[in-house]
């Protein structure tokens, strides 16, 4: 039982992970593209696409919630 919300929660967690990456790329874009600050707008760009890439990984090798 305890192992189900467990597993509900990381689901949440994945979903919040997902669009809060998905902002920060955006977010970053227009600040790198409409020259308001560039410098600060490519980091927020590639933290994002890493944000993405270490939530995909964490997708595909979820962890186990087995109690017991």
């Amino acid at each position: 039982m305890i192992a189900t919300y467990f597993a509900e929660i990381w689901q949440f967690l994945v979903f919040i992970a997902r669009v809060s990456a998905v902002i920060v790329v955006l977010s970053g874009a227009i600040l790198w593209f409409t020259d308001v600050n560039s410098k600060r707008g490519k980091s927020l760009v590639f933290s994002g696409i890493l944000l993405a890439i270490v939530v995909q990984y964490f997708v595909f090798y979820p962890p186990t919630f087995a109690l017991g």
